[in-house]
Order: structure tokens, then C-alpha cells, then sequence
């Protein structure tokens, strides 16, 4: 027995010297496992239950045969994740085909993996480099490594496998670890869906968005005590509030509340926008006096651009415009994770170092009914397109009723309505004053009530870094980009060989285009890896000549 533990050992810790010396140092124990040979003579690991009985890991026939069975129902999943270790023989068959690019065991109880390793060879196991191994890992450190390693884009689908015996003898912690795993999966998921939409849009976008930054980067405000305007109902009767105070605060709105505020007859000191669809364009449809700033992720719609003859972009979750940011002219970078334009801009306002923020018609809610503040958009469009038989009630009731989920809410002697999405909205905002260096203040609304959270101690101020020039012209810029886009290799072997293969500068290249390539395998899902690659690249080249040839 202990010659293969040594060499198991050995073996691993080329790979994972952590584990490695976990594993020796783990302390001894009376054995966990006993192990039995299978008819084909393959040897089995068994749980031995305190009453003396054997639970077989796999199967007493032919486990090497079951494990290929299994394996040949997956179908669609290039990242597979085992949920206990075992004998090895599913993992065996999963690593013998070149589809699955990526192999994740979890396990615990570290004691036990010590059985396993000193009871047979896994070497065959080890020596490839697709496989990775997590023992007694935490929730948090689960959803960690999806989050950090699985790219849907690379590698299509992720399939958990489990080892069905063995997740009875820990039951509470695999079912942490597939919580964990879920939450992971759930966020990718929905970011994924996002991209496969908008991704050849925002890659346009900000190409062209790129021929439109300044030289020099405008100064940035120094702000103090910030008022917020949201587009929700309860921003109506707030604003009366707002407008006595305005002289003390820097109001900026977002694009949605721009026409409701300019309605009131209050002039922000600056707008925000995020959204990369051209329906933003209507926010503006009432005009923007010209000297206020325009705050754009780089990846808004040129269209929207064009209304302000004060644009100001900035990098938002886009791997594009991070790049831009780093390798070539400063932008704030500002946190859009949250899914809204309000998240946006009070992320925008943190960093650009407000000690205090006033929020206001930020309901998350539909409250009494009511879907948006008076003046947006949406008053004008249905305004314009209601007839007898569709006037403007039923038009905002179609609106309103449009989800399924609508929940009603009582608020006092009030109500509201909630929706996921709405609700999704307002808990991230939540969590995210809890790292905001700015104080957050919720104007009191009809709306959902907003729960600040206590500000992470140790805090610091927001630092705005140090504008710098770019070093080139835009033009000649993209065309560097582009002559590194050109440069990427073909596709080859698997994916995490590919990826390691990169140069640093390359890997960079590559990271800016996958929502890019999200929108290409969304449309033509039958493409391998390699054809993806290939697809993408070409696709990049065509929209990146097109803007140097406009």
C-alpha cells in the first residue's frame, strides 16, 4: 500500500504541492474505506457503515464499464465536476475524450483520500493536465474557482457528476458544495445570456465610441454631498424636496430620469447612461443642454454619443474597455454589475469620490401600480401610439402586466409591486453600499425600502487615480489592436493548454473578445472550439476594419 501512496503523492505534487503536503501531513485514523475486487478484478473501494456492512463505491461487475456508460451520457459539457473521487473510473473515461476540457474533483474528509491514494495508481490520472482536485474545500472557495475557471464560451456546458455512495456518507457537505457551485453557475449564466444578446453590439459600440475620445482626459469633478435621481414613481414627490436643496448638492440623474427632472425645471450637472441598446436614444428625445456631461460606458450606442457635445465615457464590466482603460487612455473605471443605470451611477459617484449620496425615485417597485416617474419616455411613446381602442390605461396596464410574476406588496397603508428582476436590482444595490466609501442616504418613497448595509470597516476614500494621456491617436491605436487580434494562434489540443500557450499580452487579446464570441456560438451553436476561435477572429478583423474604414 504505500508504494502507491508515495508515488500518488509524488505525482500530485508536481501538480499541487499545497495538497501534496496536506495529504502526508494528515493525521492516521481508523480507515474509512475497505476494498473489495470486482468480477473484471478491478479493486473497489467500499464505505464500511458502523454495523460492519459495505456500500461498493462502483460496481462489483465491471466499474470500468459503468464509468463509460456514464460518461457517454454527457453530452454537451466540456467542464465536468465529480463529486467524490472514488476509484477513478468515470474520471478515467471522461479524460479519454477530447471534449471535455476541464475535470474538477471534490471531495473531503482528507484522511480518506489518504486510503484512497495508498490502495491503487492514479498516475494516469495526475499526468493530465485537465484535471484538478479540491479536498475539503469551503462553499465560498467553490463558487470561487467556477467563477475564476469556468468560461461557458470555451467550454460550452458544465455538468455535475456524483458518486452517488459517496455523497451519502457527507451528505451536508456536498450539498454545500452544490449550493456553492449553483450560485456560481446562476450568476455566469445569467452574464452568458447577457453577452450572447449584446456582445457583437457592444464590440462595436465601443470601437466606434473609441474615435471619439478626447486626446486629454476631461478634469473629473470633485464632489462632496451628491443627489441621485432614479426614474421611479415615488421620484414625483421628491422632487419638490430636491429642488429646495439643489443649490447644495451635485444632482446627477440617470438617463432614464433626465426628461422627469428637466420637467420639474431642475438641471443636473450630470447624466449617466449604460445601456447598449439604441432605446436608450430616446432618453434624450426632449434634448440635453449641451455643456452638461454625459457619462457613457464605452459600450453605449455611438447614437446616444451624439447628443451631448459633453461626452465623457468611461470602462464599465466589459473586458474591452478595461483593456482600453490600461493599455492606452484613461477612463474612470466604474462598477455595472449590478444590471441597472442606478447602480451604475452611484457606483460612478463613489468613485469619483462623494462623501455623501441622496438617493431618490429609487423604488425597485411599481408602486400603486405605477411603472415610472412622470415625463420619461415611455408617457411621450405611448402617448403618441394610443387609440380608441387602446388608450393610454391600457397601454401602461399591458406594460405593467407584462411579467407573471408580479407580487403585491403592502407598504403602510399602501402598496407595491415586485418582480425577480426588480427585486434582484435592489438587493444587489444593497450589498453593494456595504463597500461604497461614499454614504448612502434613500430619500423616504412609496417604493421597496432600501436597506443600507453598515460600510465595510477600514474603509478609504475613494481614490480617482491620475489621468494620462494617450499615447497614441485612436486610429493608430486600433490599428495596434488590431494587428494583435490578427497575431491570435489557431486553436489546438484542449482548451487549457491553448490558454496557457498564450503570451500574457495575448491572453488579454483574447479576454476582450469572448462576449464577442458569445454572440457568434449563441448563433451558430454547432461550432467546435477550434471553429470559434477562427470564426471570431475574422468577425473582430471585419468590425475593427470597418471603423478604420469609416
Amino acid at each position: 500500500m504505500d508504494r502507491f501512496l508515495e508515488a500518488n503523492l509524488h505525482a500530485l505534487g508536481a501538480r499541487e504541492p499545497g495538497l501534496r503536503a496536506r495529504l502526508a501531513a494528515a493525521p492516521s485514523r481508523p480507515p474509512r474505506y475497505r476494498f473489495v475486487r470486482a468480477r473484471s478484478g478491478e479493486l473497489i473501494p467500499a464505505l464500511a457503515a458502523p454495523s460492519g456492512a459495505l456500500r461498493p463505491l462502483h460496481s462489483l461487475v465491471d466499474p470500468v464499464r459503468e464509468g463509460q456508460r456514464l460518461i457517454s451520457t454527457v453530452k454537451e459539457a466540456g467542464f465536468l465536476v465529480f463529486f467524490g473521487l472514488g476509484g477513478g473510473f468515470a474520471l478515467r473515461a471522461a479524460l479519454e475524450r477530447e471534449d471535455i476540457q476541464h475535470v474538477l474533483v471534490i471531495d473531503y474528509d482528507i484522511q480518506s483520500i489518504v486510503e484512497l491514494l495508498a490502495s491503487k495508481s492514479y498516475l494516469a490520472l495526475w499526468e493530465d493536465l485537465r484535471l484538478h482536485i479540491l479536498v475539503d474545500p469551503k462553499p465560498e472557495q467553490l463558487e470561487g474557482y467556477i467563477l475564476q475557471h469556468y468560461q461557458p464560451v470555451l467550454y460550452r456546458g458544465i455538468q455535475v457528476i456524483p458518486l452517488r455512495v459517496r455523497i451519502d456518507g457527507d451528505p451536508q457537505q456536498f450539498s454545500a458544495a452544490g449550493e456553492g457551485i449553483n450560485a456560481a453557475i446562476q450568476g455566469i449564466s445569467g452574464d452568458y445570456s447577457v453577452q450572447a444578446h449584446f456582445g457583437e453590439r457592444w464590440f462595436s459600440n465601443i470601437l466606434r465610441n473609441l474615435l471619439r475620445l478626447k486626446p486629454e482626459p476631461d478634469p473629473l469633478p470633485s464632489l462632496n454631498h451628491v443627489a441621485l435621481c432614479a426614474a421611479g414613481p415615488s421620484l414625483d414627490m421628491q422632487l419638490p424636496g430636491l429642488a429646495r436643496k439643489r443649490r447644495d448638492c451635485f444632482l446627477i440623474a440617470t438617463d432614464t430620469s433626465l426628461p422627469s427632472v428637466l420637467y420639474a425645471g431642475l438641471v443636473p450637472d450630470a447624466v449617466v447612461s449604460i445601456d447598449a441598446q439604441h432605446i436608450s436614444y430616446y432618453h434624450f428625445m426632449q434634448g440635453l443642454p449641451g455643456h452638461i456631461p454625459l457619462y457613457l460606458d464605452l459600450a453605449s450606442p455611438p447614437v446616444v454619443a451624439s447628443r451631448t457635445r459633453n461626452p465623457r465615457f468611461f470602462s464599465g464590466g466589459h473586458p474591452l474597455t478595461r483593456y482600453v482603460a490600461r493599455q492606452w487612455r484613461y477612463l474612470p473605471l466604474v462598477d455595472t454589475s449590478g444590471g441597472n443605470v442606478t447602480y451604475a451611477a452611484l457606483s460612478l459617484a463613489d468613485c469619483l469620490g462623494a462623501e455623501q449620496v441622496e438617493l431618490y425615485g429609487a423604488d425597485f417597485a411599481y408602486p400603486l401600480g405605477h411603472s415610472y416617474a412622470r415625463g420619461t419616455y415611455l408617457y411621450a411613446f405611448f402617448d403618441a401610439r394610443q387609440t380608441r381602442l387602446a388608450p393610454l390605461e391600457t397601454l401602461w396596464s399591458a406594460f405593467l402586466y407584462r411579467s407573471p410574476e408580479l407580487t403585491r406588496i403592502p407598504r403602510g397603508d399602501a402598496w407595491y409591486y415586485e418582480t425577480p428582476t426588480l427585486s434582484r436590482y435592489r438587493r444587489l444595490l444593497e450589498e453593494k453600499t456595504a463597500f461604497l466609501r461614499s454614504r448612502v442616504i434613500p430619500v423616504e418613497g412609496l417604493g421597496a425600502p432600501l436597506h443600507i448595509r453598515p460600510r465595510q470597516a477600514g474603509s478609504l476614500r475613494s481614490s480617482k487615480g491620475r489621468p494620462f494621456s494617450a499615447s497614441l491617436p485612436a486610429r493608430d491605436f486600433l490599428g495596434v489592436y488590431r494587428k494583435n487580434v490578427s497575431g491570435l494562434p489557431p486553436f489546438a489540443g484542449t482548451v487549457q493548454a491553448y490558454l496557457q500557450g498564450l503570451s500574457q499580452e495575448q491572453g488579454r487579446i483574447l479576454n476582450t473578445l469572448l462576449p464577442l464570441a458569445a454572440t457568434i456560438q449563441h448563433r451558430s451553436p454547432l461550432l467546435r472550439t477550434g471553429e470559434l476561435i477562427a470564426v471570431l477572429r475574422d468577425r473582430a478583423l471585419a468590425n475593427i476594419d470597418a471603423v478604420l474604414g469609416s
